[in-house]
């Protein structure tokens, strides 16, 4: 499920290899945003505790091209007096992971105004979004249609290029898949950048 995506051929053999991208995680306090950065960096599950400020990590991650990509993560927590500071964070970003507990039905609402508030800053317009579905492992969670729906996905931007990714962060299950799927987003992006400076 996505917008902005297809299955042309990949670009990604003619990146440098050392390039980094910076990353926001986003998302409720509980989501599990701290859970997906610490299985990207040691994978395995790290038992965490509820984020007060941010955490960062640049974590290298081999792709399905078997090419390794850096990504700079700037985990931000999730309370509510900690969202004003989100759109610091998002600044300059390259793309923005965006975790919503796929049990927590009651919260969705609450998911989806942070999410839109967040695409909708000028500065955020046209950064792709990774959803990343998490806590897919347990039976009571929604389907990637029900929460495609509660989150209002259609709503998003045109502009706004996005791929909602169904994961469970305590194994690791779709993390992956949804780092590629957004690496593409964000390779499209500065292309068509490119060749839009190219015009001018």
């Amino acid at each position: 499920m996505g917008n902005g995506l297809s299955d042309q051929t990949s670009i990604l053999s003619s990146l440098p290899s050392f390039q980094s991208y910076h990353i926001v995680i986003l998302g409720l306090d509980c989501a599990g945003k701290t859970t997906v950065l610490y299985r990207l960096q040691f994978n395995e599950f790290v038992n965490t505790v509820p984020t007060k400020g941010f955490n960062t990590e640049k974590i290298k991650v081999t792709l399905g091209n078997s090419k390794t990509v850096t990504f700079h993560f700037w985990d931000v927590g999730g309370q509510e007096k900690l969202r004003p500071l989100w759109k610091s964070y998002t600044r300059c970003t390259d793309g923005i992971v965006f975790v919503v507990d796929s049990v927590d039905v009651e919260r969705m609402e609450e998911a989806k105004t942070e999410l839109h508030k967040i695409t909708r800053i000028s500065e955020n317009q046209g950064v792709p979004v990774l959803i990343i579905a998490n806590k897919q492992d347990l039976r009571n969670s929604l389907s990637l249609t029900e929460i495609e729906k509660l989150l209002a996905m259609g709503e998003l931007s045109s502009s706004t290029p996005w791929h909602l990714q169904p994961t469970c962060a305590i194994i690791g299950d779709g993390l992956k898949e949804g780092l590629e799927k957004l690496h593409d987003m964000i390779i499209k992006r500065r292309k068509m950048l490119r060749q839009q400076k190219k015009k001018r």
